[in-house]
């Protein structure tokens, strides 16, 4: 986890200054959301080194699992958001559909020692849907946040706070649609929508799906593939970033847009893709490419810190 916060610190200092007004748009707004995830990356580690200095708990042989599911259906129109904040650990699937509603499943799954350590946690380990008027926000709860639990929970037992658990969650929303993911550890899965999307992560393997939009990625460390199923983009722009890790992207037969991949520090671009060449002035190197697919078109950025970003083509 220190090489993956050092390489996002190097992604924040090595950002390039805006030439349209997209990417004007889009630095300005890293430039404030890069310093609160990156704090956000430090405390993780720290708690999580904290945790590793301790003696590990050994797992008794009478831990119990309890898995619960829950089902909510809230209206929300077009046009309108949606915002997740996920638990410490847990999958988020999100899918566009043609209703205007927002469809969600969560699997929780709680771990003690007996029912009632169980029946505990269940009361925090959990989360909250909060809606206005074009605004739906899925909140995780739990033992995870402090302030949480000094104000809904005092006097919780000490024994259960250190205990694994998770939220596993699914969820369908309208395709012209905002969506917002602000997750822990564990894998993504985003399809079919089209808005302006941002995708924060500590450590995940994320699977994008999609063919338009705004288009901002963050994660410390995993793997994340975009797959762009149509031939151009349909939007203002893609600006995907990871620290440490593998890149993929998926490019169909007769794509056309200017495409922006660097390596900032060990790693390579592998292209693949046949249709991607060095625009006008421009020479590739192994970390670094300006290539245009096409008659060229909407700008897409990726960059990594320390791994590989690999262009391929696919059969769509």
């Amino acid at each position: 986890m220190t090489e993956a916060l050092s390489a996002f610190f190097h992604l924040r200092l090595n950002m390039p200054e805006p030439k349209t007004q997209f990417e004007s748009t889009r630095t300005a707004f890293l430039r404030l959301l890069l310093p609160c995830f990156a704090v956000i990356a430090i405390l993780a580690s720290s708690a999580f080194s904290q945790q590793t200095d301790k003696k590990p708990q050994t797992a008794s042989p009478q831990t119990l699992t309890r898995t619960t599911t829950r089902h909510e259906v809230r209206r929300l129109g077009y046009g309108s958001a949606v915002t997740i904040l996920g638990a410490p650990a847990g999958s988020i699937t999100i899918e566009g559909w043609n209703k205007s509603e927002v469809d969600i499943t969560a699997d929780v799954e709680l771990h003690a020692n007996t029912e009632e350590d169980l029946a505990q946690l269940a009361l925090v380990n959990s989360f909250v849907v909060d809606k206005d008027a074009n605004h739906l926000r899925i909140i995780s709860t739990g033992t995870h946040d402090k302030k949480f639990m000094k104000k809904a929970a005092k006097g919780f037992p000490k024994n259960l706070l250190g205990l694994p658990w998770k939220i596993d969650f699914r969820i369908r929303v309208p395709m012209m649609c905002d969506v917002e993911i602000d997750a822990g550890r564990g894998p993504i899965t985003l399809s079919n929508v089209d808005g302006v999307l941002i995708v924060k992560a500590v450590e995940s393997e994320a699977k994008l799906t999609l063919t338009g939009g705004i288009l901002m990625v963050t994660v410390a460390k995993g793997k994340v593939d975009l797959n762009i199923p149509t031939r151009s983009w349909r939007g203002r722009g893609v600006d995907m970033r990871l620290a440490v890790g593998d890149m993929t992207v998926q490019i169909p037969p007769g794509f056309s847009g200017d495409i922006n991949a660097d390596v900032l520090r060990t790693g390579k671009i592998e292209n693949g893709y046949a249709g991607l060449a060095p625009r006008e002035d421009t020479v590739a190197t192994p970390h670094s490419i300006k290539g245009r697919s096409g008659a060229g078109g909407t700008v897409l950025v990726f960059t990594v810190g320390d791994g590989t970003i690999s262009f391929k083509g696919s059969d769509r």
